[in-house]
């Protein structure tokens, strides 16, 4: 490969939350581990690789002229992304009047929502749900109406159209959070499974928001439809969320971006996100997104993807060989394993805590599937180097499982 996911990369004291925040938060961060062994960071959803090599090249040529006063988008940083999405999601035709500026996905989100909808009212979404759309949705006061989806025969995550359609109807929804590609249960949806949810939605007169910030970290030749793209009222009634943070590892610098083809809806989200002052681009934020969207970016996010798909087979194959008990749909996008562990708690008469734990105190860092409102879940980061991968399941199999 041309760049390097094999390096085991010391982040400690290097402002990394997967490994110096362990231990720091209880009832959210794993606990730290026993004496005698390392922590491998597998729960806050950020990478243990570097990233491509012309986003620091980017950022440190900018720093290097020690002057960051006020200053406006580049035409550049639109045009990047107006090359990125053509590449990577065969989006023709997006313009700079499309694009806006998002400090994140999750403050998109509450821009979108508040824009539409009002403290109390319902706002659909899919479960297993992502912890952000829950505390975004309970911090601004609205009430959190799932539709679970359901497994078919083959271990695929599905959604359940008749329980969307009949809560939005029941509990007189708007506004509805979708993911894609999903996050815990790492779906990518295909065109038909989108096409009927917009239906759906359009049958509610339901505004869509769709956070897209994993479009770019899809497996084994399954591929991203953008929401937007499935139909021209999907294309008018749906705000969409990306951000080069979850693809190349720059959580840490903020910025993320809407795409918003209607012009009513982008006003009324732009006006209210602009009137707090809290929307501003970070001038390094933007000479990242620069740097990772260049063709050197895309090289490196298709090897990325070729080793988190082997990170994935070892990580599936080894809990079905090992694991009794334990379940696990394969993921087809993100680097997360959503486990479902209740078969194995109750044949060992364990609680999920215990069991959360056991892999705690041995290092093994994963995260409490409970807030992604999985009852016996587990959710586990594979973004690691493939040795990192092997030790933890290693530690599973001989201290925890």
């Amino acid at each position: 490969m041309k760049y390097d996911f094999t390096s085991i990369i010391d982040r400690q004291g290097k402002d990394a939350l997967a490994v110096d925040g362990v231990g720091e938060n209880p009832g959210f961060a794993p606990d730290k581990p026993k004496e005698g062994f390392d922590v491998i960071p597998m729960w806050v959803a950020d990478m243990n690789f570097a990233t491509v090599p012309t986003v620091p090249e980017e950022v440190i040529k900018r720093a290097n002229h020690a002057l960051f006063g006020y200053f406006n988008p580049r035409e550049e940083y639109f045009q990047s992304i107006m090359e990125w999405q053509k590449a990577r999601n065969n989006v023709e035709n997006l313009t700079k009047d499309d694009i806006g500026y998002e400090n994140g996905v999750l403050g998109g989100v509450v821009s979108a929502l508040t824009s539409f909808a009002v403290p109390g009212d319902g706002v659909l979404v899919h479960s297993p749900t992502y912890i952000g759309f829950t505390r975004s949705l309970e911090g601004n006061g609205y009430k959190i109406v799932h539709s679970p989806l359901k497994k078919d025969d083959n271990g695929v995550w599905r959604m359940d159209y008749e329980d969307m359609d009949r809560k939005l109807k029941e509990e007189k929804i708007h506004v509805a959070i979708f993911c894609s590609p999903h996050n815990p249960c790492g779906r990518v949806w295909e065109r038909w499974e989108i096409e009927k949810a917009m239906e759906i939605y359009k049958e509610n007169d339901c505004l869509v928001i769709s956070d897209e910030i994993w479009s770019d970290i899809v497996l084994d030749g399954h591929k991203h439809i953008p929401t937007q793209s499935v139909s021209e009222d999907a294309r008018n009634r749906t705000v969409a969320l990306y951000a080069p943070s979850k693809t190349f590892n720059l959580a840490g610098l903020i910025g993320s971006y809407h795409i918003i083809y209607n012009k009513y809806l982008r006003d009324r989200i732009t006006s209210k996100s602009e009137k707090c002052h809290y929307n501003s681009m970070n001038v390094f934020s933007m000479h990242a997104l620069i740097g990772a969207y260049k063709k050197e970016g895309q090289e490196w996010v298709d090897e990325l993807c070729a080793v988190i798909g082997k990170n994935v087979d070892y990580a599936c194959n080894y809990i079905r060989e090992h694991f009794e008990g334990v379940e696990v749909s394969r993921p087809e996008g993100t680097y997360m394993l959503f486990l479902d562990c209740e078969k194995w708690c109750k044949k060992h008469g364990k609680s999920l805590e215990e069991l959360e734990k056991a892999g705690w105190d041995v290092g093994v860092a994963w995260q409490d599937g409970k807030m992604f409102h999985g009852e016996y879940a587990l959710r586990v980061n594979l973004a690691l180097p493939f040795e990192r991968v092997k030790e933890a399941f290693d530690r599973m199999d001989k201290y925890v499982f």
